[in-house]
Parts: C-alpha cells; sequence; structure tokens
C-alpha cells in the first residue's frame, strides 16, 4: 500500500516510523536502571554498524551510480562535495550551537540539579579556571571535595556522558571570583568544614555573595539545560530525516534508487534510533528527572525527523539535479555523527569490546537487508 504512495507521502509516514522508534527506546527508562552503562553503550555501538552500513549502500552507492551517468570517469566530484559539505554542516552546527545559550558549558554540567555542584563545573569549563586553595600557609584546604562529590556522582572525565563544550563570553561575569569588603577569601585561614559548606565559595567568591550568586547560576541553569540538550540532539537528527526523504524522493532515478532501498534505509534509521532514544532518556532519569520527564524529551528529540524528511523529498523531487549531491551529504552527515559522537560515547565507559561486537552486528544486519531485500 506504501508503495502506490507519492515519495512525499511515503517520507513521511517512514520518517513518523523512524521517530517511533525513537520513542520506543526512550521508554526502555522505565523498564531498567538509568545507569545501565553497558547496554547503552552495545545500543550505541549497534547504531554506529547501521549508520555507517546505511550511508553506503542507500546513500552513496546510488550517489555514485548517478553520477557515473552524467559525468564518467569525475563522477567522485559530485559525491566528494556532497559528503564534504554534509560533515561540515554537522561540524558547523554543533561549533555555532551554542551561541544560543551564551554558555560554555557540558552537556552533563546542564543535566544535574545539584546546586552545590553545578557552579564547580561550570567553573571547570571555563579557559579562566584554575583549582584556587582557600586557606593560609599553615592550613591549606584545597577545593578537592566539590571534585571529589562530581566525581563520585558523575564520574571522572573518561566516564561522563557526551560532553559538548563551547565557548562562553556574558555567563563569565556570574561564575568569575570576586573579593569582598574584607579581601578575597583566600586572605584567611579556614577549616575544612567552613570550606564544604559553599561550593561556590571554593570558587573564590566572597561568603556575603555566595548564595546569591549560587541562586542566579542555577536560575540561569535551569531553562537553558533542556534547551542546549534538545538542539544537541535536533542538530544530529537532521541528517537522519535527510536521508530518508533524499532516499524516498530519488526512488526510479536510478538502478540501486529502488523503493526497497529506500525502505531498508528507513528500517535501518529506526533501528539506530532506539539507542538515540536511549541515550537522552537514561542520563535525564539518572541525573534525578522523573521517568516520564525522561521519557518525553527522550522521543522529543526524534520530533525533527519528518519534517527533514519532507525537506529533503521535495528538494530531490524540484531539484533532480542536486540528486547526488543530497545522497552524498545525508551520507557525510551521518558518516560523522558516527565518528564523531556515537564511536567516542561508546567507548566511554569501559564498554568498548562490547560496543565493536554491537557495532560488526549492526554493519552485518544492515548490509544484509540492503543486499538481500533491495
Amino acid at each position: 500500500m506504501i508503495r502506490e504512495l507519492d515519495p512525499i507521502k511515503q517520507s513521511l509516514i517512514a520518517s513518523l516510523f523512524t521517530w517511533g522508534v525513537t520513542a520506543l527506546g526512550a521508554a526502555v527508562v522505565f523498564i531498567i536502571p538509568p545507569y545501565s552503562k553497558k547496554f547503552l553503550d552495545i545500543s550505541l555501538g549497534f547504531a554506529a554498524g547501521v549508520m555507517t552500513a546505511a550511508s553506503f549502500w542507500s546513500l552513496l552507492a546510488p550517489a555514485i551510480e548517478l553520477s557515473e551517468s552524467k559525468m564518467g570517469a569525475l563522477a567522485f566530484v559530485p559525491v566528494s562535495v556532497g559528503f564534504a559539505v554534509g560533515a561540515a554542516f554537522v561540524y558547523l552546527a554543533d561549533r555555532l550551537m551554542p551561541k544560543c545559550v551564551l554558555s560554555e558549558m557540558a552537556i552533563v554540567d546542564l543535566l544535574t540539579d545539584d546546586a552545590s555542584i553545578a557552579p564547580v563545573a561550570i567553573a571547570k569549563n571555563s579557559p579562566d579556571y584554575e583549582l584556587k586553595e582557600v586557606g593560609c600557609k599553615d592550613n591549606k584546604v584545597e577545593n578537592s571535595e566539590a571534585t571529589s562529590q562530581w566525581n563520585e556522582r558523575y564520574g571522572t572525565t573518561n566516564n561522563n556522558f557526551r560532553i559538548i563544550r563551547r565557548r562562553f563570553s556574558r555567563f563569565r561575569s556570574a561564575i568569575r571570583p570576586e573579593t569582598s569588603d574584607s579581601g578575597t577569601i583566600g586572605d584567611s585561614c579556614r577549616k575544612p568544614s567552613e570550606t564544604a559548606t559553599s561550593t561556590v565559595s571554593l570558587m573564590g567568591l566572597s561568603s556575603n555573595h555566595a548564595t546569591n550568586k549560587e541562586k542566579t547560576v542555577i536560575a540561569a541553569l535551569s531553562w537553558r539545560r533542556i534547551v542546549l540538550l534538545i538542539i544537541a540532539i535536533t542538530v544530529h537528527n537532521i541528517p537522519e530525516g535527510l536521508a530518508v526523504g533524499v532516499a524516498f524522493g530519488s526512488i526510479g532515478k536510478t538502478a540501486k534508487a529502488t523503493f526497497e532501498s529506500a525502505f531498508n534505509l528507513a528500517l535501518g534509521i529506526g533501528l539506530q534510533n532506539f539507542p538515540e532514544g536511549l541515550a537522552v532518556s537514561l542520563p535525564l532519569a539518572g541525573f534525578g528527572h522523573s521517568k516520564f520527564k525522561a521519557f518525553f524529551y527522550g522521543q522529543l528529540s526524534g520530533m525533527v525527523e519528518p519534517i527533514a524528511a519532507l525537506a529533503g523529498a521535495t528538494a530531490v523531487l524540484k531539484m533532480e539535479f542536486v540528486l547526488p549531491y543530497a545522497l552524498s551529504f545525508a551520507a557525510g552527515a551521518m558518516i560523522y555523527v558516527v565518528v564523531d559522537d556515537i564511536i567516542p560515547e561508546a567507548q566511554r565507559n569501559g564498554n568498548g569490546k562490547l560496543a565493536s561486537i554491537g557495532a560488526i552486528l549492526g554493519f552485518i544486519i544492515m548490509m544484509s537487508l540492503d543486499v538481500g531485500l533491495g
């Protein structure tokens, strides 16, 4: 029945399916503990394998075939250009995205509700941050307690979830050390118990202003947390939606651009969307949000795919000459996401071997679908 529909409707239905699988992955948060890193890493490895195979057999292969029919030996030119532009698109989107939130922070920092830890995390991401000592010569007290709290709850740098660091400007004033009327905090000795009462004080803020500064920082973070998270996931889901739309819009243009090939691509992207939804909902639940809220934002991360799919299908149908560029663009964007995001994240928690096995399995399954059914 779907085969008889026009490409626009086909791409819409297919992208709604991929969105649904994202929601299914996010729903796993109701079943498994929020810190099931092993399951998450295997799923991410599987997603990397699926996306890699889909990028070649469902996108690059038709793009190369179409280019060969028009450019012969120079067929690699439009494919290479499209591939490079696709990768550059995701790279630039990552670089420009945080200008909307005026902050250099990690996703993991934005997800925490801990008012005593978040400010130190913000400061550590600042290029101006240095580990400061609070005390005098005879009684030096380092801010190691705040650091140990952070590491105990969220792990060290190697164990944290996906970190997206960006430059910032105006927000720096909220966490820059200040002096009180009697001088800096470091001018007088403090006991460890006194030092631990305010993490903000450990950063060099005056004790008189610590509470107000902390409230200001946390208030500023509250609305930025989910905004930055959703923007990040949205940017990385655009290429997948585009790939689905371009695949259905190009049906019949070449021998390899078939309905089966487009269907397999949508199925493969749906499979890899499962761990993507999980990768959003699990950290949210782990950082203290309710499971329903974690599920809601997890499924919301796939909402952009139907929009991108419609845009991709429409562009290909209206401008056929861009087809090889569009196909390779989608492939380049997907491969960049795999190499820059998914693989490093899957390797981050010490489950690299299991993630690699998942990647091989995902590649084989997607290759079999494309070759056997396409």
